[in-house]
């Protein structure tokens, strides 16, 4: 799956081998990191809370964060660190959502 492709794709919690990928607060970090870009840009107090544009949650009880296209078309180099960590750490990528829709409501 190529995540340039989906509306959506979803970064699970295991390697390609199936083990878990460590430390067990990887989805919260790769959200946090991300959570300037968001609709409107960096504002007062974003770092508070988690970017529309990508979410940590669970996916078949699996650590996961989905990143939404709307990150891409904003910051591209935001959206290639998310393609490239998880590359670089082996993980399983799957397709979101497969139909584009605005990452806030009422946008």
């Amino acid at each position: 799956m190529h995540p340039d492709n989906a509306a959506e794709f979803v970064i699970l919690g295991l390697t390609q081998d199936g083990k878990t990928f460590r430390p067990t607060d990887w989805a919260e970090r790769l959200a946090g990191v991300m959570s300037q870009f968001r609709p409107g840009g960096p504002q007062r107090g974003s770092h508070l809370g988690y970017s529309p544009w990508c979410v940590p949650g669970l996916r078949d009880g699996v650590k996961c964060v989905v990143i939404h296209h709307d990150l891409r078309d904003s910051e591209v180099l935001a959206w290639d660190f998310c393609v490239n960590f998880a590359r670089d750490n082996n993980l399983q990528v799957m397709p979101g959502r497969s139909v584009r829709r605005p990452a806030t409501p009422g946008a």
